[in-house]
C-alpha cells in the first residue's frame, strides 16, 4: 500500500513538474534520502537509487514506485560509493535504463557516537571515505550527464522553462560542524568537507548550467540517524526538543519539500548555499549524543552506551 502523500510531500507543489526528469541517488534507501526521492517521484520523475544492501535498496525502489502510477525506480544493490569504478558502472546504468540524470542526491553517510580516545584512525577514514570520497565519487561518476542535462534546461529567471529544470545536485550534509560537537569528531570533519564539495562544483561547473547546493538536516523523527544518536526514551526526546527554537523535531517531509524546491524552478537562482531545515536547533547547540551530559559524560571516560551507533573500545580498534 502506498505511503501517504502527506507523509513526504506538502500540497503547496504543482503536479507533474519533473515529468520526464531522472533522479539519481546514492544512500537511497535511507529514511530521509527515500523520502526526497519519494516526493520526486510523485511529482514525475523516475529514479534509480543505490545502497550497499542489495535486498534493502531493491524493495525500497518498489516502494517508491507506489507514488506513483507507472514510475520507473531502479534500486540498484551492492554499490560502495567509495568505489569510483562501482559508481561510474551504477551511472550509467541509470542512463541506459532510464535515459539520463537530471538531478543527483549524495546522501550516502556514516556515523556513529564515539570520543575521539576511543575513536580510531581507520574509524574516522571509514567516515571521511563514505561521506568526502563517496560525495566526490558521486559527483565524478554523474556530472557527464548533469552538464547534459543543464544545457537542455537552461533558466533565465523569466520564463518558465519549457522543458522543467536539469543539471542540479544536491547534497546531504549536517549542522554539528558549525559549533562543533562532542562525539562527533569524525563526522564534523567530513561534513565540513562535504559543504566545501559543494561550493566547488557551485564554482567549476556554474558557468555551465549546474546548481550545487546543500540539504543540511536537524534532528528528524523517524530516521535511522536520530536512532543511532539519541539514548532512547521519552526523557531524552524532550530534552533534544527543549532545545530547539521551533519547539519539536523536523519530519522527512520537510526535507523532502526543501529538495523540491531546489530542484524545481523556484530555487534557479540557489547555487553554492546551504539550506538548513532544523528549527534553528543548531543555535541553540542541540547535539547529537543528547542523553549524554557535558562536560561530565567526557571526563568520566565511560564508553558510549545506550544509543545503536556506537564505536566502544574494542570497535576503535577497528
Amino acid at each position: 500500500m502506498p505511503i501517504p502523500k502527506s507523509e513526504y510531500l506538502s500540497e503547496v507543489w504543482k503536479d507533474d513538474i519533473f515529468n520526464n526528469k531522472v533522479v539519481f541517488c546514492t544512500g537511497g534507501a535511507g529514511t530521509i534520502c527515500s523520502a526526497q526521492v519519494r516526493a520526486l517521484v510523485h511529482l514525475g520523475a523516475d529514479a534509480c537509487i543505490l545502497g550497499r544492501n542489495v535486498e534493502k535498496t531493491e524493495r525500497m525502489a518498489q516502494d517508491i514506485a507506489t507514488a506513483r502510477k507507472g514510475a520507473r525506480v531502479l534500486g540498484l544493490g551492492a554499490v560502495d560509493v567509495r568505489d569510483a569504478g562501482a559508481m561510474g558502472k551504477a551511472a550509467e546504468r541509470c542512463v541506459q535504463e532510464l535515459g539520463g540524470i537530471d538531478f543527483v542526491i549524495a546522501g550516502a553517510a556514516g556515523n556513529f557516537l564515539a570520543p575521539i580516545a576511543q575513536l580510531s584512525p581507520n574509524a574516522f577514514k571509514s567516515v571521511m571515505d563514505i561521506d568526502v570520497l563517496g560525495s566526490y565519487n558521486t559527483v565524478k561518476a554523474t556530472l557527464p550527464y548533469l552538464l547534459k542535462s543543464a544545457a537542455a534546461h537552461k533558466t533565465d529567471g523569466k520564463t518558465p522553462p519549457k522543458d522543467g529544470t536539469g543539471g542540479r545536485i544536491i547534497f546531504v550534509s549536517a549542522t554539528i560542524h558549525y559549533a562543533g560537537a562532542p562525539l562527533q569528531t569524525h563526522v564534523s570533519v567530513a561534513k565540513a568537507g562535504v559543504d566545501a564539495l559543494s561550493a566547488a562544483v557551485c564554482i567549476e561547473q556554474g558557468p555551465r548550467g549546474v546548481t550545487s547546493n546543500v540539504i543540511a538536516p536537524g534532528p528528524i523523527a523517524g530516521t535511522e540517524g536520530m536512532e543511532r544518536l539519541l539514548k532512547s526514551g521519552e526523557e531524552a526526546r524532550k530534552a533534544s526538543e527543549a532545545n530547539i527554537p521551533s519547539g519539536r523535531w523536523g519530519t522527512v517531509r520537510e526535507i523532502a519539500d526543501a529538495t523540491v524546491y531546489l530542484f524545481g524552478d523556484a530555487g534557479s537562482y540557489v547555487n553554492g548555499e546551504i539550506l538548513v531545515v532544523d528549527g534553528g536547533s543548531w543555535h541553540t547547540g542541540m547535539q547529537p549524543g543528547a542523553g549524554f551530559k557535558y562536560p561530565d559524560f567526557l571526563l568520566s571516560d565511560e564508553v558510549v552506551t545506550g544509543v545503536k551507533g556506537v564505536k566502544g573500545e574494542k570497535q576503535s580498534k577497528l
